[in-house]
């Protein structure tokens, strides 16, 4: 990738994200507070944009960004101020820092539970305005209590964690946790109707999806045990709010402490002033060490992307580590090579890819290797395909995907194949490393054939028989084409051959016509590479 990469800090960051990026020789700007216009003029200049969760990216942003924009960074979890799907469908890579302000949100969601429990926010103005109203405020205590968490990943294993050193009973309502997870992190494993009925306190841990939006629906809170108190420092739009607020007021909530709220910022809300209420300003990354471990922790990322290929906690495209990369990068080399010779062939009638790896190859995160074929097939469709748009047209062209592993080794110690579905029947491919960096095609269609796929070639399909080497340099020549290399192969002697022809310049249509009309031929593909 290019070694003058250039980034804009779109939101306030701490001082040691824009320092790392210079460290790292990538030329970086911080321009917090830019409107939606002013950050469209300027964003087409650079290579990466970092930002927390001010700035909204929208799709606008990145039309205004292409070609040049490669990454969004999020120094933060949540992501929903950047429209993912249209960066993946732009090729535009968006990561997130999901683990450095995991600690600080937890514990703010803690601190929630005990200002509840205790109704600490009341009782302190109460107390500040010359009252002393003890007997009025009667708290309940955490110990023995069943605390219900809605997700239980990395912020939530981490509230469950610190509610059992509070003696509370946990259990969770999330669908990615397996049975293993739960018993090891001490939580009971449950379905979100059994939470609602058993959970004294509620706390969200989930992102806002198609899913889970409104998960604490009106229903679902009308289905809570009575009295239930509700945390919510995940994201705003997980809880129908106008349901919350009649909740509260007939009683069947008993409090609910809101960090994040459907629209932000949030300064009206009907909401507000409503008794047992408690609201923070989306304060749970807020502490100073999460501001600096998320700005460190993405200029890390974007630059390792932008240097050196390595993709971490993207959340549009499976990750590549600035190690793994060196080693992957021969690999992926080849598998778009592959991707692009079939993709190129079998054009529009492909209608399922199979990735199979073999030997040395099946040691592998086969994750990015699977991206880079499908990128090759899909270049024959576009010219504006890499690995992050790729799976995304491939699904929107309805074709499968489907990867595979094999250990063992066969004739080479390291093979990628590509077998693509088509109406006609299945079409696959096969190449090695030579050397462990040089992509080599090895075998095509059944045929043996060991080729170099670069620059311009020609893919003819012809009948075996003496002479037809002759006619094919004959007509190339008398049209001023220069063969580079000339690769053959064949089922059986007088059966059906192959020539992979790599030439110096562009093949014509008319030239191509001539070469269809040689006797026996009976294809004839211009390839690029």
């Amino acid at each position: 990738m290019s070694d003058t990469c250039k980034v804009l800090i779109a939101d306030k960051m701490d001082a040691r994200a824009a320092a790392i990026f210079r460290e790292r020789g990538v030329d970086v700007d911080e321009r917090p507070g830019l409107s939606p216009e002013e950050l469209a003029a300027i964003i087409g200049d650079y290579d990466g944009l970092a930002v927390r969760s001010s700035t909204r990216v929208t799709a606008a942003v990145m039309d205004a960004a292409l070609p040049r924009l490669k990454v969004i960074g999020r120094a933060g979890i949540g992501v929903d101020t950047i429209d993912v799907p249209a960066a993946s469908a732009r090729g535009i890579v968006v990561m997130n820092t999901p683990f450095g302000n995991s600690i600080t949100t937890a514990e703010h969601a803690i601190a929630m539970l005990f200002a509840l429990a205790r109704e600490i926010p009341d009782a302190n103005q109460s107390t500040q305005a010359g009252k002393w109203e003890k007997n009025r405020f009667m708290g309940v205590e955490l110990s023995g209590k069943t605390l219900g968490l809605i997700g239980c990943g990395n912020i939530g294993s981490i509230v469950a964690d610190r509610a059992h050193g509070l003696k509370m009973k946990v259990v969770a309502y999330d669908p990615f946790l397996s049975p293993e997870r739960a018993v090891e992190l001490g939580v009971d494993k449950v379905e979100l109707p059994e939470l609602l009925a058993r959970a004294d306190f509620i706390t969200l841990h989930t992102p806002l999806t198609d899913q889970t939006r409104g998960i604490l629906s009106r229903e679902a809170l009308a289905a809570a045990k009575p009295g239930v108190r509700i945390v919510n420092c995940a994201r705003g739009g997980l809880i129908d709010e106008a349901a919350l607020k009649d909740a509260l007021d007939s009683g069947h909530v008993a409090g609910a402490a809101l960090d994040v709220f459907a629209q932000e910022p949030a300064k009206e809300n009907a909401l507000f002033g409503t008794r047992g209420l408690i609201c923070t300003p989306h304060l749970g990354a807020s502490t100073t060490e999460a501001q600096v471990n998320v700005a460190i922790q993405i200029a890390e990322q974007m630059s390792d992307f932008l240097l050196l290929g390595g993709i971490s906690n993207a959340v549009n495209v499976p990750s590549l580590t600035a190690e793994e990369a060196p080693r992957l990068r021969p690999y992926m080399a080849l598998a778009e090579k592959l991707g692009r010779l079939v993709g190129q062939i079998a054009g529009s009638e492909i209608r399922s890819i199979d990735v199979e790896v073999e030997g040395a190859a099946a040691e592998l995160n086969i994750k990015p290797v699977t991206g880079a074929v499908l990128a090759g097939v899909m270049r024959s469709w576009s010219d504006s395909v890499n690995m992050v748009n790729a799976p995304y047209l491939a699904k929107e062209r309805g074709i499968g995907v489907r990867e595979i592993r094999n250990e063992a080794e066969r004739d080479y110690h390291t093979l990628i194949a590509v077998s693509v579905g088509t109406a006609h029947g299945d079409r696959r491919v096969e190449g090695t490393l030579f050397g462990n960096r040089a992509p080599r095609l090895v075998n095509i269609f059944g045929i043996p054939v060991e080729a170099e796929l670069t620059g311009q070639m020609i893919y003819i399909v012809n009948d075996d028989a003496p002479g037809f080497i002759g006619a094919l340099g004959t007509a190339l020549g008398e049209n001023g084409i220069n063969i580079a290399t000339f690769n053959l192969g064949r089922h059986a002697a007088g059966g059906q051959a192959v020539a992979l022809v790599a030439v110096d310049d562009p093949i014509p249509a008319e030239v191509v016509q001539r070469l269809q009309a040689l006797p026996g031929v009976r294809e004839v593909i211009p390839l690029a590479f």
